[in-house]
């Protein structure tokens, strides 16, 4: 079980070294985070506020990967592997919107 959580980390550390979304994801996540302790958010906003972290790191993770095993399986450009990697884009952009309403459903109240 020890190794599946260090090939687990090799994994995250890959990505925010690799990926030039992961590592934007990962200046978002530190700005976010410093913002809950900068206005003080409480708990229940924490819990809301690292779902959505967790969220978006995680359809970032799996789009990444869905990447990586397409240009493996087909290194030529290809219209369905494209129609495919569009839609795993899709799946990361559905989750950092709903990520930013999270932000400021709890941050707007209280910067106003």
């Amino acid at each position: 079980m020890l190794r599946s959580f260090k090939f687990a980390l090799a994994g995250m550390v890959h990505l925010v070294r690799f990926e030039n979304n992961a590592q934007f994801h990962f200046l978002a996540t530190l700005l976010v985070i410093s913002a809950g302790y900068w206005f003080k958010i409480d708990r229940n906003e924490w819990i809301i506020v690292i779902f959505a972290i967790a969220l978006v790191w995680s359809a970032e993770a799996f789009n990444s990967a869905i990447e990586k095993l397409c240009d493996k399986v087909e290194a030529e450009q290809d219209p369905v592997i494209g129609k495919v990697k569009d839609m795993a884009a899709a799946g990361v952009l559905f989750m950092a919107i709903a990520a930013v309403i999270v932000g400021c459903m709890v941050f707007l109240p209280k910067i106003f």
